[in-house]
């Protein structure tokens, strides 16, 4: 099953591009689902969201919709292993869970986190506390791109998180991998300009994507949907509502 959506759907600057001029900002993600089939949440990166409010975002979308839920920065950044973060994150995702809409939970590491024995350490120890969730891995240091990589997420069943981004030393080159049951492809934009040097967090993914950019994904999101459970694809490109146009284009070609 493919599922297609954007990396977070609450933008203000969003409003004109995508969502109509007064439209209160509850009925946004109402407004979204008529559309997608899938939301990556990334609001859950900065805090856990109570339970009501993840009951909320479960009524508002339509049967067969998946969400991705981005960890929480306390786990993939700070990286305390300290279990009461995530017990609290797990709790949290129970509504999303019990409405058989959790796609899947996206660890997104910083570029920092190098590939050594001790970061590997920290994602076991990361694996276990999510136990038979599925769990879906992004690096952004290049170094972790190897064999080694790809067998050992396979042992742990962790999903690897593909990416285009732009082609600068040490990010992750535009591979396309599957280690578990679930295929991720994320699209970030190839801002490279401002990847590094930016006044504001949005403008490393300010960036539209031609036709002939997308085109080289379609074989291998074709190749990584092929024995996957659920193919996951997200725009990332977000500033003012680039992402919705980035996932309109791939899902006609996909089509």
């Amino acid at each position: 099953m493919l599922y297609t959506g954007t990396s977070g759907f609450s933008y203000q600057d969003w409003v004109g591009p995508f969502y109509p001029g007064g439209m209160p900002r509850q009925e946004w993600l109402y407004y979204y689902a008529r559309e997608f089939n899938s939301l990556e949440l990334n609001s859950t990166y900065y805090v856990i969201p109570g339970l009501a409010t993840m009951k909320s975002m479960a009524d508002k979308t339509g049967t067969g919709f998946q969400f991705s839920i981005k960890a929480n920065q306390e786990m993939t950044h700070a990286r305390k292993r300290s279990g009461e973060v995530f017990t609290a994150f797990i709790e949290a995702l129970r509504p999303i869970s019990e409405s058989g809409k959790l796609g899947c939970v996206l660890a997104q590491f910083p570029y920092s986190f190098r590939c050594n024995n001790e970061s590997k350490s920290y994602i076991e120890y990361f694996r276990g506390y999510f136990k038979y969730l599925p769990l879906v891995i992004e690096f952004r240091n290049a170094a972790w791109i190897k064999p080694d990589t790809f067998n050992w997420l396979r042992t742990l069943n962790l999903g690897f998180c593909c990416v285009d981004e732009p082609r600068l030393p040490g990010l992750i080159p535009p591979v396309a991998e599957r280690t578990s049951a679930v295929s991720y492809v994320r699209f970030h934009g190839r801002n490279s300009a401002k990847w590094w040097q930016h006044q504001h967090a949005y403008e490393r993914y300010d960036y539209t994507y031609s036709r002939e950019e997308l085109e080289e994904w379609v074989p291998k999101i074709t190749r990584l949907a092929q024995g996957a459970d659920k193919t996951f694809v997200f725009a990332n490109n977000h500033w003012q509502g680039q992402a919705v146009d980035t996932i309109r284009q791939l899902r006609l070609m996909l089509d």
